[in-house]
């Protein structure tokens, strides 16, 4: 495969750091960017949503840092990953700096650009599949749908430090509004409740889909009336999309046959 399929493209030199989307686990949704950067690695720092697939496509003698957070666990302070980056790059190594999905949808991606700049350290910005598109294209869900949803929100479900969901809860009562929350499943009851106060009706589809993409996707649907139970019953964890909105039940679910497959009802 080329080294680098534009000419006016930017180069990936020693003493840089790049900050590469993996996408949500899925190896075949990598784009062809982010494959030529990986494969350029001599450092790769990289979180505990990087799939197996994908860390293998690492150079040999590529240096590994794992920096994974867990829901409310965070094993490396952010400020810390961001020094860690700078450090690599300063001792004249390219720098990977590996996330799932995309960096720059809820990944801090922009938090760790600006800290390599404001350090003289230059940064490639590598865009990769976020975990609303694939994970929902996977689970035949559509985001937008023509005469049913004509917008989509994307929402991040972490807390604030205080324990509290601050959301502008009244501007997400829409029908014709997919909401998409990700890292949602501890807040599920909040979402929920704040949702029917805001006027969401309680036969509102809800979908959640766990470990979107891979091998391991569990898809669970049901509404904002039962989805808490369903939930429960089918021991739903992070990490977990959850998409609210009409177009939750565009397709039925005995008709996705596989990842991103779907079959006609007679089949």
């Amino acid at each position: 495969m080329p080294k680098n399929f534009n000419p006016n493209k930017q180069a990936f030199t020693a003493g840089e750091a790049a900050l590469v989307g993996a996408g949500p686990g899925d190896p075949d949704l990598l784009t062809l960017q982010a494959y030529r950067f990986i494969t350029q690695a001599e450092v790769a720092i990289y979180d505990r949503l990087v799939s197996d697939e994908i860390m293998a496509l690492l150079p040999e003698g590529c240096e590994k840092i794992y920096v994974g957070k867990k829901q409310a666990e965070h094993k490396v302070p952010q400020t810390r990953i961001n020094e860690i980056i700078v450090e690599q790059a300063k001792l004249g190594k390219r720098v990977v700096r590996l996330k799932g999905g995309d960096p720059f949808v809820f990944g801090r991606g922009g938090e760790e650009a600006q800290y390599a700049l404001s350090q003289g350290v230059a940064c490639h910005i590598v865009p990769g599949m976020t975990a609303a598109s694939s994970c929902a294209a996977y689970a035949g869900i559509p985001l937008t749908h023509r005469q049913v949803s004509r917008a989509c929100t994307l929402i991040t479900g972490h807390v604030q430090n205080d324990g509290s969901l601050d959301l502008p809860w009244s501007s997400l009562q829409d029908q014709q509004q997919t909401i998409v929350f990700y890292m949602g499943v501890k807040t599920l009851g909040t979402i929920v409740q704040q949702l029917r106060k805001a006027g969401r009706p309680l036969s509102t589809p809800v979908a959640l889909i766990e470990r979107g993409t891979t091998q391991a996707q569990k898809l669970v649907k049901g509404t904002l009336e039962n989805i808490e139970a369903l939930v429960a019953e089918h021991h739903i964890k992070p990490p977990s999309l959850i998409i609210i909105g009409d177009v939750v039940t565009t397709f039925e679910q005995a008709q996705l046959a596989n990842l991103g497959y779907l079959l006609p009802s007679n089949k």
